[in-house]
Order: C-alpha cells, then sequence, then structure tokens
C-alpha cells in the first residue's frame, strides 16, 4: 500500500458520505416553531440575513498580489464597484491574511469570508468530485484544460457546491505543478529521485495521492508560511505551477525546477452562496459578466507566465531541467483508477474520453 494512501481514502470517503447524506441537488431539512396563539396577527419577520446596500463582500485568497489571480481580482473588483455604483463593494486581501486555502473555503460555509478562488482539489473535502481535473498528466496543454473546464461536466458538478453555501462564478487558472527542491537535494531527473522526498502540498487529495504513487512523502501545509518552513528544514521540496514559483519568490529558497506539469490546477472563484441568492438580479448579472472577463484575463496571463518565467527563474539562480515524464506517467497511472472508487466510473469515462 502507498503512504498515506489510507489516509487520503478515509478523508475522500468521509466526503462522499456526506455527500450522499445532504443529497447535492436534495432538499435540507428545515425546522419550524409553532407561533403563540396570541402573535397569529403579527408580520412576517424579515429574512434573516437580508443584504443592505451598500454591501461589503469580503474576499481573501493565498498567494500574493503580483500572483495572475491577485492581478485580475483587483480590476474585477473595480469593475463591479464601478458598475453597481458602489453598492457592492469587493474587500480584497491577500497573502493568506485572512487564513490558508482550506481556512478560506471553510470560512464561505461559516459566512466569515465572502469569496475566494482556490485550488479546485482544495474544495474536494466538501463537494468531491470538483477536484476531477487534477488527475495526474491528464491534459497536454492550457487549450485542452479548459475545453474540459468549460465543458458540461464540469459545470454540472459545480452545483455540489452550492449546499456548502458556495456558487461558482468562474474557473481560474494556476496553471501546470512542478517540483521545486533544495540544492542539497537535488533536481528530478527520475521516479527513483522522488522516493522519499519530503515535499509540500496544498490539501489537494489527488496530488497528495500523485505525490505517494511517486514513492515521495506529501504534507499538506498553508502557502502562505512555506517559505519559512523550506528555510528551517521542514520540507526538502514543493510542488507548484511556475507563475506561483516566481510571482512568490520561491526562487529564494529553491534551487531546482523540474518541469515534471504533473498535474494541471483550476482554480473556481466561489462567492457565498446566501449572498449570491440575495443580490438583486442586475447585480448578479454585473458580477457575472466581470467574473468571466477576470477568467479569460487570468488564463491568458497565466499561459503567458508559464512560458515566459522559465527563463527570469534561470536569471534567478535557480536550475532547471525537463525530465522524461513517460516513467512519471506510468507510475501514476493508477491514481485515475484509484478515484473512480471516489467519483464515480461515469465520470472517469468521461474523462478518459474528453
Amino acid at each position: 500500500m502507498r503512504k498515506n494512501t489510507a489516509k487520503i481514502t478515509a478523508m475522500l470517503l468521509a466526503a462522499a458520505a456526506v455527500l450522499t447524506a445532504s443529497g447535492c441537488g436534495g432538499t435540507q431539512q428545515q425546522t419550524t416553531t409553532a407561533a403563540p396563539a396570541e402573535s397569529t396577527t403579527a408580520a412576517p419577520a424579515p429574512a434573516a440575513d437580508a443584504l443592505q446596500y451598500p454591501v461589503t463582500i469580503i474576499a481573501g485568497y493565498s498567494t500574493n498580489e503580483e500572483d495572475p489571480r491577485g492581478v485580475v481580482l483587483k480590476k474585477f473588483k473595480e469593475t463591479v464597484e464601478k458598475e453597481t455604483e458602489g453598492d457592492v463593494i469587493i474587500e480584497i486581501h491577500p497573502g493568506g491574511e485572512l487564513g490558508s486555502d482550506g481556512e478560506l473555503i471553510a470560512g464561505i460555509i461559516d459566512k466569515s469570508v465572502g469569496m475566494t478562488v482556490s485550488s479546485a482539489g482544495n474544495y474536494a473535502q466538501y463537494a468531491t468530485r470538483i477536484g476531477v481535473s487534477a488527475l495526474p498528466f491528464l491534459f497536454g496543454d492550457f487549450e485542452s484544460a479548459w475545453k474540459f473546464i468549460d465543458s458540461d461536466t464540469m459545470q454540472s458538478i459545480n452545483v455540489e457546491l452550492e449546499p456548502y453555501n458556495m456558487h461558482v462564478l468562474a474557473y481560474f487558472d494556476n496553471g501546470f505543478r512542478c517540483v521545486t527542491t533544495t540544492e542539497k537535494v537535488g533536481p528530478i531527473n527520475s521516479v527513483e529521485d522522488m522516493e522519499g522526498l519530503n515535499i509540500r502540498t496544498p490539501e489537494n487529495q489527488i496530488v497528495m495521492e500523485t505525490m505517494s504513487a511517486l514513492k515521495a512523502n506529501p504534507q499538506s501545509f498553508p502557502f502562505a508560511q512555506l517559505k519559512d518552513a523550506i528555510k528551517d528544514g521542514t520540507f526538502d521540496a514543493q510542488e507548484n505551477p511556475i507563475p506561483v514559483i516566481y510571482n512568490n519568490g520561491l526562487y529564494e529558497v529553491q534551487k531546482y525546477l523540474s518541469v515534471t506539469n504533473h498535474s494541471y490546477d483550476a482554480m473556481p472563484l466561489t462567492i457565498r452562496n446566501d449572498i449570491w441568492e440575495q443580490l438583486r438580479p442586475e447585480y448578479r448579472g454585473i458580477i457575472e459578466r466581470a467574473a468571466k472577463i477576470a477568467e479569460e484575463e487570468d488564463r491568458n496571463l497565466v499561459k503567458q507566465q508559464t512560458e515566459d518565467f522559465v527563463s527570469k527563474l534561470e536569471e534567478a539562480g535557480m536550475v532547471v531541467n525537463h525530465p522524461d515524464l513517460t516513467p512519471f506517467k506510468e507510475a501514476t497511472s493508477g491514481v485515475i483508477d484509484f478515484f473512480a472508487t471516489i467519483y464515480g466510473q461515469e465520470l472517469i469515462d468521461k474523462v478518459k474520453a474528453r
């Protein structure tokens, strides 16, 4: 049995059980309290969370403002506030100010956060199938990944987040994940180099299982604290897309970049569903249009930076290598079948036939 497989399986089966129990499209149990006899002529109480304008939506994300998601969210904020004439205010908190990716997603559920954008796999604790696009070596280029993300298959999965108070506005792009390592470890040239590697990953079950299939030792850890954790020796390695590596200065604590492209990283931009449903229809339209514009800008920016930033990382002192990926694909080929037990064979067949 691979490392962490039992733990990850338990996590995923628990998430699947929650989905089954709650019924993704079903009705929720309601509790009613009988009114006292003397109050039968009283007017109905107002909705508990009725919006008062101007309304402020608190948005948080884990990376810094130079990251593509930060760049386009700033424009998104400006558009929404201008077109709603200040009735909807987007208050942005970058750099993990409001917590890790997992904490930000949980914040939408408990209503302490209004919006976030994070890797799809980080949402899988709630809607298990949302992370399917992260399966290893699924896409060879950005265009094929975007085609799948925009397909009816993925759109039908998005609604599985709504019972957890999340509405998907758009899908940002985080690029293809690659491995970086310290000078002590050296570059990753083969699958054998991955064995026993103490590597930081996000709270993404697919990425963790992929690393385990390569015989590495994956551990989830908050991104905002990652550089310090590498400095103090907690981790030998980490894996992230090239734009994230450059924009967040990971080259300062990592010597080698191995372009493995082992997982595509789609990022749902989500808003609290209770806020979404109460917004005026015209404001929902404004936010939807602004989100789609931001989606396109983010995708194009990530693709451009992925192509341009390898040379910038080399200029910053990183050594870049391109290992033969065939053995990596072979070593992780069972991960897709492993997740068929969680996602259902029908979805996996659609993924394979894309």
